[in-house]
């Protein structure tokens, strides 16, 4: 049970992963049944053994197969490009994070509010608690408002980096000289895990992301602590 949970996709905790998730539900039924009638075909085929030396060409057949191809891909693209669209639109947002990588740790910067910015840096393994996650913890932990706008702007400092939440469906190239820009909105309370996803050099894999997401309230309290 437990390999078959690690190969689906993480619980969302946005609506651009729920509809993502869906896709992907929707994507593997249309190859099912395509899967399922090549099947069949293929077994009725050689089951069948009857011949016709007669048979020159079969016009409706090939119609068929050039048209029916193409009505799949319709219903295949349209929600893709919804999806595309969506993921791509900034919606007046409450709230933007700049985070730049660096070789090998994140630095982000709350842009709406003075001098609030900090280094987030992996757990040691020997500074491990029992409630932390093993390569996945941070020392300074992202916080956030749930149900809020968020916009991120991506950038690098040295060479290519990836800033990948899986459950929020986020996953934006931070490119040196560049900025990309990438928003979402957290549906729900938790902490959130992610790493950096392009090879970026030896330390690659240690340079995790780590979002709490809370109330306003609290996160409007936390500001405080943090600015004073």
């Amino acid at each position: 049970m437990t390999t078959w949970l690690n190969l689906s996709l993480q619980d969302s905790a946005s609506p651009i992963m729920e509809q993502l998730i869906f896709f992907h539900d929707h994507a593997l039924m249309i190859m099912l049944m395509i899967i399922t009638t090549v099947m069949y075909t293929m077994i009725s085929i050689i089951r069948n053994k009857q011949t016709s030396r007669f048979i020159l060409e079969g016009q409706m057949i090939e119609t068929v197969w050039t048209i029916a191809p193409a009505i799949i891909l319709v219903f295949i693209a349209i929600p893709s490009l919804r999806l595309l669209y969506l993921m791509d639109e900034v919606h007046n947002p409450v709230l933007t994070l700049s985070a730049v990588g660096h070789q090998w740790y994140w630095s982000y910067e709350y842009s709406d509010f003075t001098k609030l910015e900090f280094d987030s840096y992996m757990i040691q393994q020997e500074d491990h608690q029992e409630n932390t996650f093993r390569l996945l913890d941070t020392d300074n932990r992202i916080v956030l408002p749930m149900n809020s706008p968020i916009r991120m702007i991506i950038t690098a400092a040295d060479v290519l980096h990836s800033w990948t939440v899986p459950s929020l469906g986020v996953k934006t190239d931070a490119t040196p000289g560049r900025l990309n820009q990438v928003s979402f909105s957290i549906n729900r309370p938790g902490i959130l895990y992610g790493q950096c996803s392009e090879i970026c050099g030896a330390n690659h894999s240690f340079m995790p992301i780590t979002i709490e997401s809370v109330s306003t309230n609290q996160f409007i309290n936390w500001v405080s602590k943090m600015s004073e």
